[in-house]
């Protein structure tokens, strides 16, 4: 059964109308909102302060892990932008906005894209964090995709055509891919992958760094629960244990640790049959408190290691919290009753292949969890080190890999109607990234402000 929440807009059903007349609606919208409008940005007057926006959403966090978030996010601009997707989801629903929706991902900024392994160990080219994901408008999350182009130009000292050309860059891939996807069957749209080595190959040919590359791609390779085991953990007694590397990284005392393997022993059971009697093969011996990223740092977040035949045979997971979405207030409600449910069916609609240990379990006072590999073949580029040149290459292609996001939960005709052939939508786009850039920059010196007066206390654990 199509959801009516994900058919891409209102009333539009894929199985009674044709692609023409689901471009034509999708052309009817630029009368409700113009592509140039999507380009606007002017906060309100009454717009809230970002910081007691994070003031508010910290109210939901582990309180001493806090500090650490925000010593994360005053960084650099790049890293408050990751940090603050709360503040973005406020401003993108204070903008002119279409009612295009199709599923999210809710936090599509540059290094939310990545390699990562499937089932089948190939190596694939997609978007790789859905904390946030939710159905809303299509163009909510490109403009945060450009904006942390722009932002990551300005960070790493590229300069604002670099940014600008790239930004550009990513958004016409987006149009033209979803164009193209509009006029294939839908199958074709849902059996499609990048692979990552071509992915990375076609972004980077032609420039400096060809060993970088395979470097890059090596380093992804290697990243298994294997490296995982060495890295996180010793054998102490013939047991494996976590080591203590505070606030980082903390063993869980004996109680949390049988609630990690209750929960465990319910996610399972959200697995595909097959995969369900995979996982049941595994035995969790240890697990560990681990503070990652930028968004989720305070959030509850966890490590374990589950045995198959013997110590040899480790295999790392991952499982997180999976608090309400923040674009919940304005794109509305998930319609699963757990958070985590809600994470997992959206990574499995939006990417070309999921891990096969993703599954979810509800916890205690409401809580919500979501369990994945803690690393499965996972990779990104790197902004810092990233020559100017290979910036426009690499936003093209994660512009592409959004829109088979897209087009994979929703029909593409509606929003391919509205993009349209010219260029207005890749205008717009860099016009409210430049913008909202400037935004992010303000606002990040806010929170430095905030830091410097005593408001709020950061870490030096980064």
């Amino acid at each position: 059964m199509i959801s009516n929440e994900i058919d891409g807009i209102g009333s539009i059903n894929p199985r009674t109308t044709t692609p023409e007349e689901r471009r034509g609606v999708g052309k009817e919208v630029r009368q409700l909102v113009p592509r140039r409008d999507l380009g606007v940005w002017e906060p309100a007057a009454d717009r809230p302060d970002p910081v007691a926006l994070l003031e508010q959403q910290n109210l939901n966090r582990i309180p001493e892990l806090v500090p650490i978030r925000y010593g994360r996010m005053l960084h650099s601009p790049f890293t408050y932008l990751r940090g603050s997707p709360v503040v973005m989801a406020n401003d993108l629903a204070a903008s002119p906005t279409t009612p295009l929706r199709t599923q999210l991902c809710g936090d599509a900024h540059l290094l939310n894209f990545g390699s990562y392994g499937t089932p089948e160990r190939n190596m694939v080219f997609d978007l790789n964090d859905f904390d946030e994901t939710l159905p809303g408008p299509f163009e909510w999350d490109v403009k945060r995709l450009v904006t942390s182009v722009v932002i990551a130009a300005r960070t790493t000292g590229m300069g604002e055509e670099i940014g600008m050309a790239a930004a550009s860059a990513a958004a016409r891939s987006y149009r033209e891919t979803i164009i193209r996807l509009s006029g294939v069957a839908v199958l074709d749209v849902w059996y499609e992958r990048f692979d990552a080595e071509e992915t990375f190959r076609a972004a980077f040919a032609n420039l400096p760094g060809e060993r970088r590359l395979e470097r890059v791609l090596d380093k992804a390779r290697h990243r298994t629960s294997a490296q995982a085991l060495s890295k996180l953990t010793d054998v102490v007694d013939g047991k494996i244990e976590f080591r203590s590397q505070p606030p980082l990284l903390e063993p869980l005392v004996p109680e949390l640790h049988e609630l990690v393997v209750s929960g465990l022993e319910r996610a399972v059971m959200t697995l595909p049959g097959e995969f369900h009697q995979l996982a049941r093969r595994y035995k969790v011996v240890a697990s560990a408190r681990k503070v990652v990223g930028v968004g989720s740092v305070g959030t509850q977040c966890m490590v374990a290691a589950a045995v198959g035949r013997d110590n040899s045979d480790v295999l790392m997971l991952q499982i997180k919290e999976a608090q309400q979405s923040v674009l919940a207030p304005y794109a509305g409600e998930t319609r699963f009753t757990s958070n985590g449910e809600r994470v997992v069916i959206g990574q499995r609609l939006m990417q070309g292949a999921s891990d096969p240990f993703l599954c979810w379990a509800d916890g205690e006072n409401g809580s919500a969890y979501y369990v994945r590999q803690l690393k499965d073949m996972k990779g990104s580029a790197d902004i810092d080190t990233m020559p100017p040149n290979a910036l426009a290459p690499y936003a093209e292609v994660c512009g592409r890999t959004m829109a088979r996001a897209h087009a994979r939960s929703a029909p593409p005709s509606p929003i391919a109607g509205y993009l349209g052939s010219s260029d207005s939508f890749e205008r717009a786009m860099v016009r409210f990234a430049v913008s909202y850039a400037d935004q992010t920059e303000t606002d990040h010196a806010a929170l430095v402000e905030a830091h410097r007066s005593g408001r709020i206390e950061a870490s030096e654990h980064i």
